[in-house]
């Protein structure tokens, strides 16, 4: 699956920092210290600056984590064209947005010998969408996979083992969708198809635009990631394409009735990973932060955060964890010896989630608008 630069025209991320100005700074301090701490200005997405993820490193290194949130890469994007060099020291991205980011001369290359790479699994230490003419600039922190997340008291598995099944009449009206292009229409450019689903021909891009707009009749709505979690408790959706066990898995340990399946078409992988931004004065302490994040501890931590539970890349990390938490290893499947999170990528079931690279941005971004309208 090469990853290849995608057809984005400068409008597009130029306009996103009109977005900024809807966005609220969120801080996260960690308790006093004797002298002054010195403070790591983090853009990231919400929760990634939560005590449980950053404290240890907070009191070892006698620093502040101080984080401004953001949801999506869009507005990621437009808060960083609206800051002047320096006001953040690192960024927590989505992977398909590296590239827009290196474009754009915000990110710092980084010494690869730096950090535990040769830990991961030996598919990601080289992971495409963070290297550029064999250079790195961002390190993987965390991943899962999206397909389709189900009530389980209303569909058997055989059920569920197609996107088919959101045409069908039983869940006509129980159709949801997270309200962000990329995920949702990457899952029915699967359905029809297309893979990998978001480089797509002009028939392909076709195709894939009528087979989403046939699903309009079957939708029950278009939810943030909170109402997400609501709408598969009280039975509002009955599905959801494009989400993943990050959110049912939560659930399910709550009692709700929901899993997550990657049908026979596939799936699409997630990926965060940390950089460091160009400006910054404070380089070798988002070094610190990165290495913390990568190494075992910190990767056992990122993956068992209560509210946001992840698959870690670090080898290191997993035999970390099922010597110390073997029952959330069993929950996560990052066990050795069973099931697990990397069989279905090698047997070639998963796509990276990428930015469309044959269509500007904004084509796909008017579909998706068109089709919560129609």
């Amino acid at each position: 699956m090469p990853f290849r630069p995608t057809d984005l025209s400068r409008r597009g991320f130029l306009s996103a920092g009109a977005a900024a100005s809807a966005l609220a700074a969120t801080s996260q301090w960690s308790p006093a210290f004797a002298q002054e701490p010195e403070v790591l200005n983090y853009l990231s997405w919400p929760g990634n600056a939560d005590p449980y993820l950053v404290s240890e490193f907070e009191k070892e290194n006698n620093c502040k984590i101080m984080i401004k949130e953001y949801v999506g890469g869009d507005q990621m994007l437009a808060v960083l064209n609206q800051s002047p060099p320096g006001s953040f020291d690192m960024v927590m991205a989505d992977a398909e947005y590296m590239h827009l980011l290196k474009d754009a001369d915000y990110l710092e290359e980084l010494d690869p010998a730096d950090y535990p790479l040769n830990d991961f699994f030996p598919e990601f230490q080289k992971f495409p969408l963070h290297w550029f003419d064999d250079k790195l600039y961002g390190v993987m922190t965390d991943f899962g996979y999206l397909g389709l997340s189900y009530n389980t008291d209303l569909y058997q598995p055989e059920e569920v083992a197609s996107y088919d099944v959101m045409w069908s009449d039983k869940a006509k009206g129980k159709v949801g969708f997270l309200d962000w292009y990329l995920p949702s229409m990457g899952c029915v450019s699967l359905s029809a198809g297309n893979t990998p689903p978001f480089d797509l021909s002009e028939d392909g891009f076709e195709a894939m635009k009528d087979k989403l707009f046939s699903l309009r009749d079957q939708a029950s709505g278009f939810y943030t990631i909170a109402d997400i979690f609501s709408s598969l408790r009280n039975g509002q959706a009955h599905m959801i394409p494009g989400i993943g066990e990050w959110i049912t898995l939560g659930l399910r340990m709550d009692g709700a009735p929901v899993d997550t399946v990657l049908p026979e078409e596939g799936g699409l992988q997630w990926t965060e990973s940390l950089s460091i931004l160009k400006g910054t004065k404070k380089r070798d302490l988002a070094r610190k932060f990165i290495q913390y994040t990568t190494s075992p501890r910190g990767q056992v931590l990122q993956a068992t955060k209560v509210d946001n539970k992840k698959s870690i890349p670090s080898v290191a990390g997993w035999k970390l964890l099922n010597d110390t938490m073997p029952k959330e290893a069993e929950i996560l499947r990052m066990q050795f010896d069973q099931p697990n999170v990397m069989e279905e990528y090698k047997k070639g079931r998963i796509h990276y989630r990428q930015l469309p690279s044959l269509q500007p941005i904004e084509d796909w971004n008017d579909i998706w608008s068109d089709f919560k309208s129609a």
